[in-house]
């Protein structure tokens, strides 16, 4: 039996697998560009686990991946709370629970459309 997992995962895993009697681990090292490539799918992967539990050990799954991500473009949590904090500023946080409905407006904005239409955003 073979189960097909093709995804990124914690660098002792494919050890763990291969103590188990009876079970072989096949894997591959990833160049630069898959590797981001696997990180950036590995965030939608570890947000929905923790949407799924909200749980403090899929939280800390999803802040690895993204400590991960800060490591290799040179990111500190300096420049992040910096971000945040302009961020904050400029449009405020997420503390009141507003819910945005919709937007009655007149003209037609083609930059709004292409946000609301990214796929991620898509709840099929």
């Amino acid at each position: 039996m073979k189960y097909i997992y093709n995804k990124l995962v914690r660098d002792k895993i494919p050890q763990r697998i291969n103590k188990v009697e009876g079970k072989k681990a096949n894997y591959k090292i990833l160049n630069e560009k898959q590797y981001m490539d696997e990180l950036n799918k590995k965030v939608i992967e570890e947000a929905h686990e923790f949407i799924e539990e909200n749980s403090v050990e899929e939280l800390g799954d999803l802040m690895e991946v993204i400590s991960t991500i800060m490591k290799i473009k040179n990111i500190t949590t300096k420049d992040v709370r910096k971000a945040m904090e302009e961020k904050r500023d400029k449009k405020g946080g997420f503390n009141n629970k507003i819910y945005l409905i919709d937007v009655e407006q007149e003209n037609r904005d083609k930059k709004e459309e292409k946000e609301l239409n990214k796929k991620w955003r898509k709840n099929d």
